[in-house]
């Protein structure tokens, strides 16, 4: 459960927590049609609270704004700026932060052009996404029975809201059948991503991951990791991965801003690898949480101070 904090921005204004309301006939709130974004602050080893990729997340914000037809009537400086200031007012050294564009109310119905396009920014504290102990030893996974939606059905590189309805329900059957996470295939039957994350394999060192040109979310953390692993001399392949390939896989893992790097020591029954996260995992995880909470400061670019 989320805890409360103080302050919400809302259109331009920090307003108290408990009164950040939308009405009931938002737009979005029926049809879905809305931007958002997660991101995460992280407390460095120096003391410095820093928000990951502040630029990158904004910037896919405001493409998938664009994707859908939406015009915010903030520009990216006024959100990224919103996105400090909400979390300095709520005092959160560390946390994570939810921009969001959507429709306001007004007309009813799928065409309603002249809706207010609002936007607000929302922060809390969120420890890891599927607990502190899936980082360390790994999660169940089962290949869902959900389709990621055709790259001609809907926009695969959005992240809009009422796309996510398809992660909910794959999530879902995911927990009903006992496991932590759902991986789901493109309609073609490759491998497309998890509920919310993005995935890899690990194969006699080879580092394997489908290409932007699949169903995927074109992911922040993932490019974070394909950078960090060619900066540690490994190989990495962007391309079609077919789902025997999942279980044959010597390691896999889950990116993404709130899962961050989620080892996978068993898909469908299937034991992967040694059923413990491997060496590659564990040597690329070590170094993404060295960037974003310990002393590597090899890419500053990625760092906005709070």
């Amino acid at each position: 459960m989320v805890e409360k904090l103080q302050k919400i921005w809302v259109d331009g204004e920090l307003v108290p927590w408990d009164e950040a309301k939308i009405h009931l006939l938002t737009h979005s709130f029926h049809y879905g049609l809305g931007a958002f974004e997660g991101i995460r602050c992280y407390k460095r080893a120096d003391g410095k609270s820093i928000v990951f990729r502040l630029r990158e997340h904004i910037d896919r914000l405001f493409d998938t704004c664009k994707l859908v037809l939406l015009q915010p009537k903030f520009s990216r400086e006024q959100i990224m700026r919103a996105c400090i200031d909400t979390l300095k007012a709520n005092s959160l050294e560390q946390g994570y932060l939810r921009p969001v564009i959507f429709m306001g109310e007004g007309a009813m119905g799928i065409y309603a052009p002249d809706n207010p396009v609002r936007a607000a920014v929302i922060a809390w504290n969120w420890g890891a996404y599927l607990g502190e102990d899936a980082l360390k030893n790994g999660i169940r996974a089962k290949v869902s029975s959900f389709a990621r939606h055709h790259i001609n059905v809907s926009l695969a590189k959005a992240k809009m809201m009422g796309q996510y309805t398809n992660s909910v329900l794959a999530k879902r059957e995911a927990k009903l059948a006992g496991c932590d996470e759902a991986i789901l295939l493109d309609t073609s039957g490759y491998v497309s991503e998890g509920s919310g994350e993005n995935l890899f394999i690990v194969k006699r060192g080879k580092l394997l991951t489908p290409d932007l040109g699949s169903s995927i979310l074109e992911g922040i953390t993932r490019d974070t990791v394909i950078t960090l692993a060619r900066e540690m001399g490994l190989v990495v392949e962007e391309t079609r991965i077919v789902r025997d390939q999942l279980w044959l896989a010597d390691e896999v893992f889950f990116t993404g801003t709130a899962a961050e790097i989620t080892p996978v020591r068993e898909i469908d029954s299937r034991v992967i690898g040694e059923g413990v996260p491997g060496p590659v995992t564990k040597k690329l995880q070590a170094r993404f949480f060295d960037v974003v909470r310990g002393s590597d400061n090899t890419h500053p670019e990625w760092l906005a101070e709070v």
